[in-house]
C-alpha cells in the first residue's frame, strides 16, 4: 500500500493557486482542517484537502462570504 502523498502549507497553497497567507487564514477561522498535523505540529494536506481549498477560493471568488462556505461545510457533516 503506497502512502498518500501530503503537502505542507505552502505547498498546498500553490497547488491551489493562493498564497500562503489565505491557507493560513483558511485554517484560522476554522473553514479547513489540515490532514495531519505532524509530532512538530507542522500541518500537512493531501489531494482531497488541496481540491476543497480550490473550492473554497472559487466559491469566495463568485461572492460567497468565508462565513457561508464555513456554515455550507460544516452544515453538510450533519
Amino acid at each position: 500500500m503506497s502512502k498518500k502523498k501530503l503537502f505542507t502549507v505552502g505547498q498546498a497553497a500553490k497547488k491551489a493557486g493562493i498564497s500562503r497567507q489565505t491557507l493560513q487564514y483558511y485554517l484560522l477561522v476554522g473553514i479547513l482542517e489540515p490532514t495531519e498535523t505532524t509530532g512538530t505540529r507542522r500541518r500537512l494536506f493531501d489531494e482531497k484537502a488541496v481540491e476543497k481549498i480550490k473550492l473554497i477560493k472559487k466559491l469566495n471568488d463568485s461572492g460567497y462570504p468565508l462565513r457561508e462556505i464555513r456554515e455550507l461545510f460544516f452544515h453538510g457533516r450533519d
